[in-house]
C-alpha cells in the first residue's frame, strides 16, 4: 500500500485526507468516517484502510471539519455538516479515482455513513463499527452540560482528555437527526459490527439498526473489544471481516499474472510498522493474514511464514495424491497431511546476516483411509514425493528482486 495526502473542499472549507492506494490496479474505492472528535489517524482507522487497500480498494479517510488537520472550527459543525463532508469526499474521490462503492464508519461516523449512503448511488456496501442508532446518543458524552449549552448557547466540554466547544446548534441538530428513514432508503448491503461490552455506545444500538434495516444485512460481534478498538488484534479482526464481507458485494477485478505465474500474484502488505502482522492477498481474491507469535514480538493474528510454507507442502501433497488415486481408480476415501517444521522465521532472521541457515527439515505425516492394498498405499506415498511443492523445496530456487515505485 502507498498513501498520499489528499486535500479537498468540504462543507465549511478545506479538509485534510489520506488516500490509501493498493500496490496494483484499483478495483473499487471506499470512504472511511472516523468517530466523534477523533481523526483519521486513530490506529483502528489505519488498520482498516490498510486491509482494504491490500485487497485492491482505494480508501479515502479524512478529518471532519475542525478536527485533526482539517480547517474550520469544530464548534460550527454538527451531524448534518459531517454528512455533507462525506458527500464532498465522495465527489472528490470520484474525481481522483472512482466513485465510492464502500462506506465504513466508526461510532458517530457509522451513523454518518448510513445517513449519507442513500444519496450516493455508487455505494454498494456500508459497514459500521460501534455506531449509535440515533445521532442524539452522542449527547450522553456530555449530558450533564446540556442544560448549560441550552442556556448559554455553548459550553466547554472535556472529551477523552481534550476540550471542545459544544454549541446549541450542534445539540439541536443531533436531536433532530433520524437514521430510520435513511435505513429504509438504503440500497446497499449493511454490515453492523459492535462489541457487547461497549461502554460508550451500548450494543442495543446495533440491534435497533439491524431491526430497522432492510436485507441484505449482517451483524458481527466484536466480543470484548473496547469502543475505540485500542487493541491491535481487535482492529485487525474488524478489518479482516470487513474486507471478506465486502468481497461479496464488490467483486475483485480479474487477477493479473505473468505468463510464468499461472496462479496469479500474491501481495503481502504489512498492517503497521509495529509488530509483524501482514495482510496477504492471493490472486486478487483470497484475503489471509500472516503474523508471528507474541513471544517473538508478533500479535499471533495469522500463521507464520513457515506455517504458510508447510501448508503449501501439505495441500500440494494431498492434492497430488487425490489426483493420482482418481486417475488410477484407487478406492481412497480420505487423505490428510500433517506437516511440521522445526524453526521459526522471526528467530532465524535475527541471525541470518551473521550465520549460515540450518538445513530445513519438514516432517510430513500422511493419513490414507479406505479399502487399500499395500501396493496402492506404497504407490500413493511414492507419488507424494512428486508433488510440485515438494520438488520445489528439494531443489534450489532462484529469487529475483526488483524495487518498484
Amino acid at each position: 500500500m502507498r498513501s498520499e495526502e489528499f486535500v479537498f473542499e468540504g462543507s465549511m472549507g478545506p479538509l485534510s485526507g489520506r488516500l490509501s492506494l493498493p500496490d496494483r490496479p484499483v478495483t473499487h474505492s471506499a470512504l472511511f468516517a472516523h468517530c466523534f472528535t477523533c481523526s483519521k489517524d486513530i490506529p483502528a482507522a489505519k488498520r482498516i484502510t490498510s486491509a482494504l487497500a491490500a485487497r485492491g480498494i482505494a480508501v479515502l479517510s479524512f478529518d471532519f471539519t475542525g478536527l485533526g488537520h482539517s480547517d474550520g472550527e469544530f464548534e460550527n459543525t454538527n451531524f448534518s455538516s459531517n454528512v455533507e463532508d462525506l458527500r464532498a469526499a465522495a465527489t472528490a474521490l470520484e474525481t481522483r479515482v472512482a466513485p465510492p462503492s464502500l462506506l465504513v464508519g466508526h461510532s458517530l461516523g457509522g451513523a454518518a455513513v448510513i445517513a449519507a449512503a442513500p444519496t450516493l448511488p455508487s455505494v454498494k456496501a456500508v459497514a459500521t463499527i460501534g455506531a449509535p442508532s440515533d445521532p442524539e446518543h452522542v449527547q450522553g458524552l456530555f449530558r450533564d452540560r446540556v442544560p448549560e449549552i441550552n442556556d448559554r448557547g455553548f459550553a466547554e466540554v472535556d472529551l477523552a482528555g481534550r476540550t471542545f466547544t459544544i454549541t446549541k446548534q450542534f445539540v439541536d441538530d443531533v436531536g433532530s437527526a433520524n437514521l430510520h428513514g435513511a435505513l429504509l432508503k438504503l440500497d446497499a448491503a449493511l454490515l453492523i459490527m459492535h462489541s457487547p461490552v461497549d461502554e460508550i455506545v451500548n450494543v442495543s444500538n446495533a440491534a435497533e439498526i439491524f431491526t430497522a434495516a432492510l436485507h441484505p444485512k449482517s451483524y458481527v460481534s466484536l466480543d470484548d473489544a473496547d469502543h475505540l478498538m485500542r487493541r491491535v488484534a481487535d482492529a485487525e479482526y474488524a478489518a479482516s471481516v470487513i474486507t471478506a464481507w465486502a468481497g461479496r458485494y464488490l467483486p475483485p477485478a480479474p487477477p493479473g499474472s505473468a505468463q510464468n505465474a499461472p496462479d496469479g500474484d500474491v501481495l503481502v502488505s504489512e498492517v503497521s510498522p509495529d509488530g509483524f502482522a501482514h495482510d496477504v492477498l492471493v490472486a486478487g481474491t483470497h484475503q489471509l493474514s500472516a503474523d508471528e507469535p507474541e513471544d517473538v514480538g508478533g500479535t499471533n493474528t495469522g500463521p507464520t511464514p513457515y506455517q504458510f510454507l508447510a501448508a503449501g507442502l501439505g495441500a500440494c501433497t494431498s492434492m497430488t495424491i487425490r489426483l493420482y488415486a482418481r486417475r488410477k481408480k484407487i478406492p481412497l476415501d480420505h487423505v490428510s497431511v500433517t506437516v511440521r517444521h522445526d524453526k521459526r522465521h522471526a528467530v532465524e532472521c535475527e541471525q541470518c546476516e551473521t550465520t549460515e541457515p540450518k538445513v530445513d527439515h519438514f516432517q510430513r505425516n500422511i493419513r490414507l483411509t479406505g479399502e487399500l492394498s499395500e501396493d496402492q498405499v506404497a504407490s500413493m506415498l511414492a507419488i507424494a514425493d512428486k508433488c510440485p511443492v515438494h520438488r520445489t523445496l528439494e531443489r534450489s530456487s532462484h529469487i529475483s528482486t526488483t524495487r518498484v515505485a
